[in-house]
């Protein structure tokens, strides 16, 4: 028995060993969370360091799991949703080890602010187009940008125009992209009003993103209406770089877009001039957000595109250049197209005006205008930021209403001709619609008249009649409708004025005056009303041929009137003997 016992401890023994041998003392900890401090204005990307983590780990905040992502042993990237609390929050990772979900050691915090919301300006209102108007509604890469390493771009598309966009293709370039397995070109389809549509482009990363923190894609977009008019929009995309090394096998660890960054987005714009047309000079007036949450340190903003460049992040007097922008359609007047806008701090924004003039040659369509944010970043570096705004070109009519001749002059109830005369004072021909006159005081016949299509210089007249209602001052108001180049309905309103004279009356006599003294004793009657009878009578003798004339009744002279003699002067003649 007692040989058995020692039997039993040794082999209860042995079996601690080997469960201590099979289960190894575990060392995953927690070592730190970049960044320590996010807005909460949008979705934020965290980092968090530690050893030993493997593909379960689960990031934490305040015991509610977020979208993790396992980036290797020693890296985990989480996302904190927008809209949370503001505050000081606890940040833990968990794992699963033996089957049982195990926190890590230790915790730590996060601190969430609320953004400074910048008012936008009152932007006026866009018309509505009649037209397919696709553009960028959201796009991402799946990786930072490095040399060696393939990134995918994930891009949709929306139709904001009002017909569909018929047989759509997409076109990818970039300087430091190769585009894979398709070339950079995608037929998209039909996209209808209202409709969306995503798609993929891989890219293999070329060496020349060397030193680059940011990288261009631009995308071209064809399409047409159901009328077969094409067009053709032209995007320009940014994807975060990281330099990369040079195919040994060794890169960057990736950063997450947005953690520890500035970000410039131009949240509204609008010109003050509407509609814009050739020849015409304007002022742009841009919102600018800074999105990101470090300051964007010495901004200077570039239309038309450019660069900036930066020797240790000390910008040169030479550093920036914005001469080789786009200004086919739309130039710099007064100032050039670079304006130093200091620093920007973490949700703050600013208004930034750049006067600007349309090429006289710019024919009416949709034209994007690049601008270029260049500022230095948290660590020294110079960034550029590239954007695109739309600028609509318009060519209206130009035209000149009025009177081709003097009118003559018009007075109360009686008609009189208008001579109406429109004259296009534009260098373009131009397609009108109905002339309509209209005023308040008196009848025009005819009202309306369709003018149709008048070239430079042409002219095209309308003779109407006006009759007046009174005399006075008459405004005549005309209006002539026609199609702007969006197919958008608008009217041109002129006003001509004339005036009145009161119509001519002659005076006629009382007929209720039974008669009116003359001189002194001298009593005119005046003929009395004939009865029925006496007209059939008349009409009797005319029948036959004697005198039908109505009687007239003579004076009847007072019988106590003496005439007056008429005296003679003394002194004969007076003339020549």
């Amino acid at each position: 028995m007692k040989f058995q016992g020692k039997y039993l401890v040794s082999l209860l023994l042995a079996f601690t060993l080997l469960a201590g041998w099979i289960t190894p003392a575990y060392a995953a900890t927690v070592v730190s969370v970049t960044p320590s401090s996010i807005i909460n204005d949008v979705d934020r990307t965290i980092t968090v360091k530690g050893t030993d983590f493997d593909n379960t780990a689960v990031v934490l905040l305040d015991g509610s799991a977020l979208a993790t992502s396992f980036v290797d042993a020693q890296t985990l990237t989480a996302t904190v949703p927008a809209g949370v609390v503001t505050g000081a929050h606890v940040i833990t990772v968990t794992m699963v080890v033996g089957g049982v979900t195990t926190p890590l050691s230790p915790s730590l915090n996060l601190d969430v602010t609320a953004s400074v919301v910048v008012p936008p300006t009152a932007t006026p209102p866009s018309p509505a187009f009649g037209r397919p108007q696709i553009i960028v509604s959201s796009y991402k890469t799946n990786n930072i940008a490095q040399s060696g390493r393939d990134i995918k771009l994930k891009i949709g598309f929306d139709n904001a125009g009002t017909f569909n966009a018929i047989n759509t293709q997409a076109v990818f370039s970039s300087a430091d992209l190769v585009p894979n397995d398709t070339g950079g070109v995608q037929a998209l389809g039909s996209i209808p009003t209202g409709g969306h549509v995503d798609t993929e482009q891989a890219f293999s990363v070329s060496n020349s993103i060397s030193g680059k923190n940011v990288v261009v894609i631009d995308v071209t977009l064809t399409y047409y209406d159901e009328k077969g008019t094409s067009y053709s929009d032209k995007f320009a995309l940014s994807a975060a770089a990281a330099g990369g090394g040079t195919g040994s096998g060794v890169y960057y660890t990736a950063t997450p877009t947005g953690v520890n960054s500035a970000q410039l987005v131009i949240t509204s714009y609008a010109s003050t001039i509407d509609p814009l047309q050739p020849g015409v000079q304007f002022q742009l007036g841009v919102t600018v957000q800074n999105m990101g949450n470090v300051t964007a340190k010495r901004v200077t903003m570039i239309v038309g595109g450019g660069t900036s460049s930066a020797s240790s992040g000390t910008p040169q007097p030479d550093g920036v250049s914005g001469g080789s922008g786009e200004f086919t359609n739309f130039a710099p007047v007064g100032s050039s197209n670079i304006q130093s806008l200091g620093d920007i701090p973490a949700g703050g924004g600013l208004q930034v005006l750049q006067n600007l003039v349309v090429n006289v040659s710019t024919n009416p369509g949709a034209y994007p205008v690049k601008i270029t944010f260049s500022y230095v970043n948290a660590k020294g570096e110079v960034v550029n930021d590239d954007q695109v705004i739309t600028l609509l070109v318009y060519s209206l009519p130009n035209l000149d209403v009025s009177f081709y001749s003097p009118p003559q002059p018009f007075f109360a109830g009686q008609p009189g001709p208008l001579p109406i005369q429109v004259v296009n004072l534009g260098k373009r021909s131009t397609v009108l619609g109905n002339m309509k006159i209209e005023t308040t005081g008196g009848t025009v016949e005819p009202s309306s008249t369709l003018v149709g299509s008048l070239d430079a210089g042409g002219y095209f007249t309308f003779d109407s009649t006006l009759t007046p209602d009174a005399g006075g001052p008459l405004e005549l108001k005309l209006t002539i409708d026609y199609t702007d180049d969006f197919n958008q309905s608008r009217t041109i309103t002129k006003t001509l004025n004339v005036t009145v004279e009161e119509a001519f009356t002659e005076p006629t006599l009382d007929p209720s005056m039974e008669g009116m003294k003359g001189m002194e004793g001298t009593d005119i009657s005046i003929a009395s009303d004939e009865s029925f009878l006496h007209k059939v009578w008349r009409f009797a003798l005319g029948i036959l041929g004697l005198d039908s004339a109505p009687p007239v009744e003579t004076p009847v002279v007072d019988p106590s009137f003496e005439e007056m003699p008429i005296p003679v002067p003394s002194g004969g003649g007076g003339g020549k003997g």
